[in-house]
């Protein structure tokens, strides 16, 4: 199944937040970088799940057709580097996040609305808006 970039880009996030990442964001850059459209930036509060937060993004894309083609950081786990090409997904535990605000570096960039379901109301995925 060939999936647009976008598809690509939200299907990381929801694969991340199905690991229990916290604070999961996707910034489309672009319009900033000539090397890739889109971060995914997630947290996990321990090296083990920044890994399987990792895992996870890399098994959910392989299985839509996108194979990671460079990965950073699995050894330490503190920040995990997955490259598919247009997508590029960021694992931090928190400190690390907060060292680096890649947020902040890149806050022109679009953000895009994740999926957020509650029991009261059906998910949006999708819709972008503009980073304050």
């Amino acid at each position: 199944m060939l999936l647009e970039t976008k598809e690509y880009a939200l299907l990381a996030a929801e694969a991340a937040t199905e690991k229990k990442a916290t604070d999961v964001v996707v910034l489309d850059v672009a319009s900033t970088l000539v090397i890739t459209d889109y971060f995914i930036i997630a947290s996990g509060t321990t090296d083990r799940q920044v890994r399987a937060v990792a895992e996870e993004i890399e098994h959910k894309l392989k299985e839509a057709g996108l194979r990671v083609i460079g990965r950073e950081g699995e050894r330490e786990a503190k920040w995990i580097l997955l490259d598919f090409g247009d997508v590029v997904a960021h694992v931090f535990q928190p400190d690390e996040r907060e060292f680096y605000r890649l947020e902040k570096l890149w806050s022109d960039a679009e953000q895009l609305l994740l999926a957020v379901e509650t029991e009261d109301a059906a998910p949006v995925v999708g819709e972008e808006s503009s980073s304050s």
